[in-house]
């Protein structure tokens, strides 16, 4: 498709809008006319014009045959106000999509990732009553996600009062897994392909660890998480866990953090050692990932393992006294329906986790699934919106209450992922870490540490190398970057 752009700078917006409601298309943005299209070709027009002290918006959608438009005008100190005439323009758009496709996506016209933020936002803009009703009416969400934003917006604030300006929290990347999943896009090898690489990709991380305990250290950084991810830590040997934690441990004050998460992601990774190995050194969380309980959509989407897997590294976990343990489903896989697919929910609430987080596909373009051209996958963008409904009402009804929430470009209907959780057992990390609130200090490859000003809105990024070749071979370049933290804080501070 075609995407004009005549007179304004909304082109991140109105692409991402495009993309909503045509997902898989090819989005060819441009700012002249062309001469002469395809009357096949799905055309978007959109402009803004000055005149006389008023603003036109223009939106006009050619697509499947049919030409629908809308032009408005709204009295000039609209671009004066923050992007209320980028919200204006797309209100116009989604209602010409939804005229010509039939359908409202239930987020309306937001499109980024943290829907939470803007409530919280406006709750300080306009009060908390005028806030919701303008999230609802003024963005076309549904008055289903506004509650779900509302309740997780307020459960987000019970963690988010507990940072404080020198706060920061700990995030470590082993980015290997047993395979690779169909819909993964995270850099991380395969353990077949990368197990030699593996001793020495965990030395090199510990002494990540140990200088960057000493920029902390002599910032007076106050640690309140600690989050070990991939990846799958759990590919790691027992031995190679002991010493990444006997490390962590060593440096950082990590009895005295509030939570200790590590991901026992997939099932068929999680051993008795491997298991002591973290209750040794206090893990108090672990994440244990079915993402479906139907063992045919698992061996299609590459995870290798069963859901007898799934349930025996479970109950071997309760054995050896995990009592908060997380486990992740996904929305919307190949071969799912809504039947299956409350089966899969209802077998996850008879183990009783503490949390369940719940993803929506996101086909990403360097996942295998949309490589390889979705292999005759067609996503049900409705199906997954009654899978998370469903979701909703059997977690509200179980106790769980969602405490934080997201979204990714590319997923299915553009739904959501959203953290549910028993009261008290929330993840403080996954609060921090979406709603960008204190700096995350990250370490291994393909991580990234946030640097925030304690005092501002200010956010700067410092980013390991990807790979894990990588990291190995250019590990002192990557050393040095952890010395930007102390100039940052130098800088925020003056």
């Amino acid at each position: 498709m075609v995407l004009l752009v005549d007179g304004h700078p909304y082109h991140y917006e109105m692409e991402n809008l495009c993309r909503v409601f045509l997902p898989y298309e090819e989005i060819k943005t441009v700012y002249e006319a062309p001469e002469a299209l395809p009357e096949t070709q799905t055309t978007v027009y959109t402009g803004l014009r000055r005149q006389g002290g008023e603003v036109q918006l223009f939106v006009r959608l050619h697509m499947g045959g049919r030409v629908l438009e809308d032009s408005r005008v709204f009295p000039e100190s609209i671009l004066q106000m923050d992007k209320e005439a980028e919200r204006l323009m797309a209100v116009m758009l989604f209602e010409l999509f939804a005229e010509r496709c039939g359908h409202r996506p239930q987020w309306g016209i937001l499109t980024g990732v943290r829907p939470i933020k803007l409530l919280r936002r406006l709750c300080g803009q306009m009060g908390r009553e005028r806030a919701i009703g303008h999230f609802t009416s003024g963005f076309l969400v549904t008055p289903e996600k506004t509650r779900l934003s509302v309740v997780t917006m307020d459960n987000e604030q019970k963690i988010l009062s507990k940072s404080r300006p020198e706060s920061y929290s700990l995030y470590i990347s082993i980015p290997f897994c047993p395979t690779r999943c169909a819909y993964c896009s995270f850099v991380s090898q395969s353990v077949d392909k990368a197990i030699r690489l593996m001793p020495e990709y965990v030395s090199l991380l510990c002494r990540e660890l140990e200088h960057t305990a000493k920029v902390a250290g002599e910032l007076g950084l106050r640690l309140e998480s600690v989050y070990i991810g991939g990846g799958t830590p759990t590919t790691l040997s027992p031995e190679q866990l002991r010493t990444l934690l006997d490390t962590l441990c060593t440096h950082f004050p990590v009895s005295s953090c509030r939570e200790f998460t590590v991901e026992a992601g997939r099932p068929d990774t999680v051993t008795p050692e491997r298991l002591q190995a973290l209750k040794e050194f206090g893990v108090t969380r672990i994440s244990i990932n079915p993402q479906t309980m139907n063992d045919e959509i698992l061996e299609r989407i590459g995870r290798r393992h069963t859901t007898a897997q799934t349930v025996s590294a479970f109950e071997l976990s309760r054995k050896m006294g995990f009592d908060n343990i997380n486990m992740d489903l996904i929305v919307g896989l190949p071969g799912d329906t809504v039947g299956g697919y409350r089966s899969t929910l209802e077998h996850v609430l008879r183990l009783d986790p503490e949390s369940v987080t719940v993803h929506t596909l996101a086909l990403k373009r360097s996942s295998r699934l949309n490589q390889s051209g979705r292999d005759g996958f067609d996503p049900d963008a409705a199906a997954a919106a009654q899978m998370l409904d469903d979701t909703a009402k059997s977690l509200f009804s179980s106790g769980y209450e969602p405490y934080y929430l997201y979204r990714q470009s590319r997923m299915v209907g553009n739904l959501e992922n959203t953290g549910w959780a028993k009261p008290g057992c929330y993840s403080d990390y996954n609060v921090y870490i979406m709603d960008e609130i204190h700096t995350i200090l990250a370490c291994g490859a393909g991580a990234v540490s946030k640097v925030k000003d304690p005092y501002s809105d200010t956010l700067r990024r410092i980013f390991n190398f990807k790979f894990p070749y990588e990291y190995v071979s250019r590990h002192e370049e990557m050393i040095a970057r952890k010395e930007q933290v102390k100039e940052l804080y130098e800088l925020f501070r003056k």
